[in-house]
């Protein structure tokens, strides 16, 4: 078990392709299967196997969570926020990164721990409920703020409009995208303007909306935000009740995989027919990332 707090890991090569981060509905999909299991429960142990993640761990400050009860589980754009009561009213920081899985098992207190997971990098041991972080890629994160500095936090603080929250709307949209001449998708994946529309659903709320992903985000018309905004809202609500999107390492805390994959219109269906005008569905890469949408019905 650690004590102390490491130095901050090096991580070579590039950042991570975010195509595969999850994004909003899998983030949410993780929150609301968490937290009716461990809300009300107090944390009796803690365990973890590594100073560091994508981050430094602040390990004496998870350690002082040992004793407090789980209060709520909230989500911040795509960090978890596991909140405990008592002074200060802490807050743990999750973020699952590119391959990281939050597991919540079912147990008994005095029946002895599962063995560890490949690449399980903490524990957190609610008694008769286990929460197990596996993470084969190590850029997920574990931080802790009090409950009064959580909004100023390194990690949150600048963070943009949430999508599915009162004040995102055309008007939001039309807005920020006056004299912009960045991509629409670009736009719509800017952390500081809106939070949680990631590759996926950016791709999908553009060709719902009727809206060339490559266009400049200045050239937009009030009508087509107000069309943008309704999509962004539809495919990601439809996500969240499908339970995300799982193409490659997301599931949910039960390792169940989300079915939202069987509902895209346009992501990963490069040559394929146009679900809705019967064009052709294109590709293109920008900055690392795919981008998808259809010749025929985007403008």
């Amino acid at each position: 078990m650690l004590t102390k707090r490491s130095r901050r890991r090096s991580i070579p090569g590039d950042e991570p392709n975010r195509s595969a981060v999850p994004e909003l509905p899998e983030v949410e999909t993780v929150r609301s299967g968490a937290e009716p299991l461990l809300r009300g429960r107090r944390l009796v142990a803690v365990e973890l196997r590594r100073p560091d993640l994508r981050w430094p761990i602040p390990v004496d400050a998870v350690h002082a969570l040992v004793g407090r009860r789980c209060t709520a589980i909230a989500r911040r754009s795509k960090y978890l926020l596991l909140h405990f009561d008592g002074a200060d009213r802490p807050v743990a920081i999750v973020h699952l990164g590119m391959t990281g899985r939050m597991l919540v098992e079912a147990t008994t207190v005095r029946a002895p721990r599962p063995e560890y997971r490949t690449h399980e990098h903490w524990r957190m041991d609610f008694g008769d409920r286990l929460v197990r972080f596996v993470d084969p890629r190590r850029f997920g994160a574990l931080d802790v703020a009090s409950g009064a500095a959580l909004g100023s936090h390194p990690r949150l603080a600048g963070l943009g409009r949430e999508p599915l929250e009162p004040g995102f709307d055309g008007a939001f949209l039309f807005a920020v995208s006056r004299r912009r001449k960045t991509a629409v998708k670009a736009l719509l994946m800017d952390g500081g303007v809106l939070v949680g529309v990631g590759n996926i659903y950016a791709s999908e709320a553009c060709w719902r909306a009727r809206v060339r992903p490559r266009r400049a985000a200045g050239s937009l018309t009030r009508a087509e935000c107000d069309a943008l905004a309704t999509a962004i809202r539809t495919v990601l609500q439809a996500a969240i009740a499908a339970g995300g999107t799982s193409f490659r390492d997301y599931v949910g805390v039960a390792e169940d995989a989300g079915f939202f994959a069987r509902e895209l219109s346009v992501y990963e269906r490069e040559g394929q027919a146009c679900r809705r005008c019967g064009g052709i569905v294109r590709r293109t890469t920008d900055g690392g990332r795919s981008t998808y949408w259809c010749a025929g019905c985007q403008r």
